[in-house]
């Protein structure tokens, strides 16, 4: 691996690192969504962090960004733009929205109707919306980082499979340590620290990552021991429904930018280990009906599947 792509994706790691505490494992899988050309999804209580930590990379980057706070009286309009009728051309022009954009923070996106959030489909699949018929291209390179609260909370709405089939990870913030939580206190004592920041990668920066992550090598073995880890998501009793072929994919690519930030050209099997339960557990749908602790229990299940699988010697 070229040690100037090391040396960019570190500088972007450390910017934010200086801003989100004590949570390096939560940057670590950012920053490998942001290489895989994906998107994260955010789950945890309010107030301990998760929308900094998508201010915290928007600021670090050169490009373009926008916070969509979600409501339950927000359009798909307020999102991907409409056309406006223009009274001296007599032609409608398109206004585009606030997803046109770099990074976009799709802030508490389960409090927002399902009709809302399938706005977000087709934009986080193909880098474009369509209005009335005609396509727009979305810039690039493109990450929704969307947030969203348990859904036992009040005032929230179940993403649908196909939404969050879109998210290449989903994780949880957790409450800091103690001593990082002490830090937090002594940072925000003047003020905001995140507003500090300042950019340390292009645009153009990010899309040469982003190619070079697919060039990351995956042998035989690696390969096939990822196939085992989702065929047997398939074949468990625990689960109604394994994980799919795009979800195949996903950890396929996730795995490459893991080894691109640790600066390997190529992808071991504690790669994939390391990933599967972040990148299967949203997307698989366990037996009967679960309601609080699904999520625990879904990443529970999919975590002893994983062990169960030899690893590759």
């Amino acid at each position: 691996m070229p040690a100037e792509l090391t040396s960019l994706v570190a500088e972007l790691e450390n910017s934010i690192s200086r801003v989100v505490l004590g949570k390096s494992e939560v940057v670590r899988k950012c920053l490998i969504t942001l290489l895989a050309g994906e998107h994260l999804l955010l789950e945890d209580v309010p107030g301990v962090g998760k929308t900094l930590v998508g201010k915290a990379l928007a600021r670090s980057l050169d490009g373009d960004f926008c916070r969509l706070q979600f409501t339950p009286d927000l359009l798909p309009s307020d999102i991907v733009g409409s056309n406006v009728f223009n009274t001296k051309t007599h032609e409608f022009v398109f206004h585009q929205g606030p997803i046109f954009a770099n990074i976009v923070i799709a802030d508490e996106i389960n409090r927002t109707s399902p009709r809302t959030q399938s706005a977000l489909l087709e934009a986080m699949s193909d880098n474009q919306v369509s209005v009335d018929g005609v396509t727009h291209d979305l810039p690039t390179p493109f990450m929704v980082i969307a947030t969203q609260n348990p859904f036992e909370f009040e005032g929230t709405y179940p993403l649908p499979e196909s939404q969050l089939d879109r998210f290449l990870m989903r994780i949880s913030m957790g409450y800091p340590d103690r001593a990082a939580e002490r830090q937090i206190l002594e940072t925000h004592r003047r003020g905001e620290p995140v507003t500090e920041l300042t950019p340390v990668l292009r645009s153009d920066q990010i899309k040469q990552l982003q190619a070079a992550v697919r060039e990351i090598d995956m042998n035989d073995s690696v390969h096939e021991y990822l196939l085992d880890i989702i065929e047997a998501t398939r074949d468990t009793d625990d689960l109604q429904v394994g994980a799919s072929t795009r979800a195949a994919i996903s950890l396929y690519r996730a795995a490459q930018s893991l080894a691109m930030i640790e600066g390997r050209e190529f992808v071991v099997p504690d790669d994939v280990k390391q990933l599967a339960v972040s990148v299967l557990a949203h997307r698989v749908i366990p037996k009967g009906y679960l309601h609080a602790g699904q999520r625990e229990a879904v990443e529970t299940i999919v975590s002893r599947i994983v062990d169960e699988v030899a690893v590759p010697t």
